[in-house]
């Protein structure tokens, strides 16, 4: 059975990395892996935000489905995220990093989690659709990334992928050295690119005398109706940006995607050395992108291409031919995938569906066949910066935007890829309309979200009564069996926890 390693970079845009055509990032090992795998050239997170676009490439549902509307949104435990299918197929499910689960189920179907996670498992960062113009300073974004933006030798974020990192080249070592023969999957999720954008020298210095370029959509004089909502949302005017400012976001931001893709090559190299490379399957996506001053808006929360568009490559040369692919994907489509693949393993089941998937396999166009695809891709926002509903369809080159407080939108991606026209009498877009309204109901479904909410908030508020009781992931350790200890075998130890293994010790006595 081929063995999994996903790697997940956060808050990356597909438009940040040279295999996507950006001229100015530095991304050797992502960019390897597109020119060796398939490269899917419109792929979209499922929900421009962290914990809902994580949820819909757990679950392969969308979030209005699942119950994963924003970052304080819990996933039941008997919610089934690909972990679990996996592990009916006999593998070994392993999370290293961020998932940012909400809740005391830190798992969801992982057999072993080895870091924590980066950011609270709690409700504490909980939208208000009944008041949505309300900014809460609290958690909400700020300036304050961009003004800083710059060096750094440590950060929070940098001193977690480390060990993000760290942790996931130990669990291949001791994969290989294992006597467990059941494959694995292994999730390697880090936080960067993620702001704030500071970036270790070494990675810096990588952009020294290159021209980073200025977004290529200035902030116009006046926003489209979302657009407006969310400079508000990240305090845009609390600050004034200068264009130095915003060319030193953007290089700091390269250089941790610089990072991350350092990272990669890290990985790949562990796996040749484990003797895993060729029997590993490996899938580089994100979980969104940054709009990185593009509009004069950062970070997400928007669909815009910069903010939603992310990068996704299936890796397995032994099985897929290099291709690349423009039909549009989601994430939830990564579910039922990875299901195809370990079900090609001879004698391996492929268990039922336990809950509908919204997702589709995308085997079939990593091997060149869209004759029976949909040739579309949805996406959902159910989070702060509005107050309703919002849904995108993206059918071949056009990109529909629905919600009920805002004008709509249509882009044709093909002539407009800066979505600078909003094409609000094409023929298409009556087809477009009759399709959301057929999706949900915006107004039911706004309900039931506001509900939701004020849920959540009455019980995190019962719950920072008295004793506080976390839910963060404390990784378990047991020392008494990591290294030598007096109870083992001290010969077969050194033997079993070396890869490869030594040649056979026969001494001529016992």
């Amino acid at each position: 059975m081929q063995n999994i390693l996903i790697v997940m970079a956060d808050q990356l845009s597909a438009l940040a990395l040279g295999c996507y055509q950006n001229a100015v990032v530095k991304s050797p090992h992502i960019d390897r892996l597109a020119r060796e795998g398939v490269t899917f050239n419109a792929a979209y997170s499922s929900s421009p935000l962290c914990t809902p676009a994580r949820y819909a490439f757990m679950t392969g549902q969308n979030v209005s489905a699942c119950g994963g509307y924003d970052n304080a949104s819990y996933l039941p435990s008997t919610m089934p995220t690909f972990a679990h299918y996996l592990r009916l197929m006999g593998y070994r499910t392993c999370l290293s990093g961020k998932m940012h689960f909400v809740g005391p189920d830190q798992l969801h179907g992982f057999e072993d989690r080895v870091t924590t996670d980066i950011y609270p498992a709690d409700f504490g960062w909980i939208p208000d659709w009944t008041n949505p113009d309300e900014r809460i300073d609290l958690w909400y974004h700020n300036m304050s990334s961009v003004k800083q933006a710059g060096v750094a030798a440590i950060t929070n974020q940098l001193a977690y992928d480390d060990e993000v990192g760290a942790q996931a080249l130990r669990v291949l070592y001791d994969h290989a050295r294992a006597e467990d023969e059941r494959p694995l999957c292994l999730v390697a999720s880090f936080i960067h690119p993620h702001d704030p954008y500071a970036t270790r020298q070494k990675y810096w210095d990588l952009y020294q005398g290159i021209d980073i370029p200025l977004p290529s959509v200035a902030r116009p004089s006046k926003q489209d109706a979302h657009n407006a909502r969310l400079e508000k949302v990240i305090a845009l005017d609390a600050v004034d940006n200068s264009e130095q400012d915003i060319v030193n976001a953007r290089r700091a931001y390269y250089g941790n995607v610089s990072y991350i893709d350092e990272w990669v090559g890290r990985l790949r190299s562990t796996l040749d050395e484990c003797g895993m490379g060729d029997n590993t399957t490996i899938i580089f996506t994100s979980d969104h992108g940054d709009m990185l001053g593009e509009f004069g808006l950062w970070y997400k929360m928007s669909f815009r291409e910069w903010s939603n568009r992310i990068p996704m490559i299936v890796h397995q040369p032994k099985r897929f031919q290099a291709r690349q692919v423009e039909v549009p994907v989601a994430q939830v489509d990564v579910l039922p995938t990875l299901v195809d693949i370990a079900a090609e393993a001879p004698g391996t089941e492929k268990p039922l569906p336990i809950d509908p998937l919204h997702g589709r396999s995308l085997v079939p166009l990593c091997d060149g066949d869209s004759s029976g695809d949909p040739g579309s891709c949805i996406s959902e926002y159910l989070a702060e910066g509005t107050g309703a509903p919002m849904l995108m369809i993206r059918r071949g080159q056009y990109k529909y935007i629905s919600c009920s407080t805002d004008p709509e939108q249509l882009f044709d991606l093909e002539q407009d890829p800066d979505e600078l026209e909003n094409l609000q009498d094409h023929e298409r877009l009556e087809n477009f309309r009759r399709e959301a309204a057929d999706y949900w109901d915006a107004a039911d479904l706004r309900e039931t979200v506001i509900r939701d909410q004020q849920r959540r908030r009455a019980v995190h508020a019962a719950l920072r009564i008295g004793r506080y009781q976390g839910w963060d992931f404390n990784p378990a350790r047991d020392a008494s069996s990591e290294y030598t200890r007096s109870h083992m075998d001290l010969t077969r130890f050194d033997i079993v926890s070396r890869f490869p293994r030594p040649p056979a010790f026969k001494p001529k006595w016992k």
